[in-house]
């Protein structure tokens, strides 16, 4: 009645409403349900498949091996339940020699976000079950989707490294796409930290991605990393030489230096990348982490008045001085088997991080030599990179003279360090506990680098050369004893660089602690930069 008195349009519309919909046929419903359910159950399969890898077979092999596979890394690695996984059903497009007959979703990397103890990270788990963890097109892609990502979002990166190499099926199509990750570790190098895992074989190319980031890890018996493997050494050079021996672990952290610490197993390794992570800020304009500490800030350390020997000449271990003056149980040790005059380490003061660079008077009394300069240039880099403040205790005779430096090229290696010292912007404090001699003195962050705050202990000796030396020089052998005697008064203290202002002060040393620990909240707003230029001319 009311739609017969609003008038014929409304009837219209009426008669429109009545008319039945167009009936989809039940069976079409379930058909479509039936295609939905298809497509997920193959979703489902696939991504099974991926979880598998290689299969049970191959995943038990890597288990005899002492090795856990590509997921249980991660899941060791990341906090519990934070891993999202990327790409895990891409494949690989190679059709020569057969190769679309195997396919594996996921193409032998893991690639992915999680988090490490509530923070983000970029992850990649080379999967040695899947084609070896050899390196595809696909699989190349995958990792540089992560690390485009990473550096899109200020976020580190770390990668598991476990290869043959490149699959040398696709030919330049893999060696495409090492570049391509090559060149995303040079455009990631100093804005967001990479480090480099190696849990199995990384050879050929492979080996250059790992030797560009910031840190390596190895495995002891189970990684290594070479150029070329003992079989072609042994067709070119005649050279018989087992894969511990070109590229082990033991070669790479105590001789080559390519590698920075080594560990007995899987979860070692997992386990102190973990903790080397907590130092680490996530990006070259990200805040350093802050840890909370119950060492009290202004804890003297008593031990330090007499850790150094009244005899210039008796040695010392300088990681003493160390664990007593920063936060109790927090120093990370880097590069420890090499060029073990000099120790690199991460640590914290007051909660924060804290790079270190120490002369190590008990190993050649503490001398630079070669490999020493490598090792803390590279480290002075890396922490000035991401303004982490730089603390130098100094106890450096100088140079190591002989044929061996000279020719190996310490003149060229020894600059790296001055030239790391000198071009840094982040804060430098630098506390010198005895010796510091010659040009070593210039180098190991002094005044003249534009250090920040210099210290000395009374115990200091700040000078050309040693007495011994300078007086032979000076006096040519003429009353020896007298002489020695009028230098070291002279020179064999730290009283001349206080009398010029080459050091803030002399201090002492059971309040290295609190001093340095006020001096870093104090340069927390230093803000220097240097001139502008493209890039500077490291003598590399």
């Amino acid at each position: 009645m009311l739609l017969r008195r609003l008038g014929s349009p409304f009837l219209r519309h009426a008669s429109m409403l009545r008319r039945p919909i167009a009936s989809v046929p039940i069976r079409s419903v379930y058909e479509s349900k039936s295609i939905r359910l298809k497509t997920l159950e193959r979703i489902d399969n696939m991504k099974e498949q991926a979880s598998q890898g290689g299969g049970a077979e191959r995943i038990a092999k890597q288990h005899k091996k002492g090795k856990l596979t590509a997921r249980e890394r991660l899941d060791v690695l990341l906090d519990s339940g934070s891993f999202r996984e990327y790409d895990k059903l891409k494949m690989h497009r190679c059709t020569d020699f057969d190769m679309e007959k195997q396919q594996h979703p996921g193409d032998g990397v893991v690639t992915g976000s999680g988090r490490i103890n509530g923070r983000p990270v970029f992850v990649f788990s080379q999967d040695f079950t899947v084609f070896g963890g050899s390196l595809s097109e696909t699989h190349a892609q995958k990792i540089c989707k992560i690390m485009d990502k990473a550096l899109k979002l200020g976020v580190p990166v770390i990668g598991l490294n476990d290869s043959g190499g490149a699959r040398i099926h696709e030919g330049i199509d893999s060696l495409a796409g090492y570049a391509e990750v090559f060149q995303r570790n040079v455009l990631a190098s100093g804005a967001v930290p990479q480090i480099s895992l190696i849990m199995g074989p990384c050879a050929g190319g492979a080996v250059y991605s790992p030797a560009m980031t910031d840190f390596t890890f190895m495995v002891r018996n189970t990684s290594y990393l070479f150029v070329t493997g003992p079989e072609v050494v042994k067709t070119v050079t005649r050279e018989e030489v087992t894969q511990e021996e070109l590229g082990g672990s033991k070669v790479h952290t105590e001789q080559s230096g390519v590698a920075h610490r080594c560990f007995d197993n899987d979860i070692e390794i997992l386990m102190a990348t973990r903790q080397l992570y907590d130092y680490l800020p996530l990006s070259y304009s990200s805040p350093l982490p802050k840890k909370p500490t119950t060492d009290p800030i202004d804890r003297l350390a008593p031990a330090l008045n007499g850790v150094v020997p009244e005899d210039s000449n008796v040695p010392y271990d300088m990681r003493i001085i160390i664990e007593q003056v920063v936060d109790e149980g927090s120093v990370f040790e880097i590069m420890p088997r090499f060029g073990k005059n000099i120790v690199t380490c991460f640590a914290r003061l007051g909660g924060r991080t804290v790079g270190i660079v120490a002369n190590q008077p008990k190993e050649l009394a503490g001398v630079l030599d070669i490999d020493a300069s490598v090792k803390a240039a590279r480290f002075v880099q890396f922490l000035d990179c991401y303004n982490i403040p730089i603390i130098t205790f100094v106890d450096v005779p100088g140079f190591l003279p002989g044929t061996v430096q000279e020719h190996g090229g310490i003149i060229r290696h020894g600059s790296k360090l001055l030239f790391a010292y000198a071009e840094a912007t982040t804060p430098k404090l630098t506390v010198i506990t005895r010796k510091a001699y010659g040009g070593a003195y210039d180098v190991m962050s002094s005044q003249h680098l534009r250090g920040d705050i210099n210290y000395a202990w009374p115990s200091a000796e700040i000078a050309v050369m040693g007495a011994k030396g300078a007086v032979e020089i000076i006096f040519r052998g003429k009353d020896v004893e007298k002489n020695t005697e009028e230098y070291v008064d002279k020179f064999a203290n730290p009283l001349m660089a206080a009398h010029r202002g080459f050091i803030e002060d002399v201090i002492e040393p059971q309040t290295t602690r609190t001093r340095l620990i006020e001096d870093l909240e104090l340069l927390e707003t230093k803000d220097l930069k240097n001139p502008p230029k493209k890039h500077s001319n490291i003598p590399l």
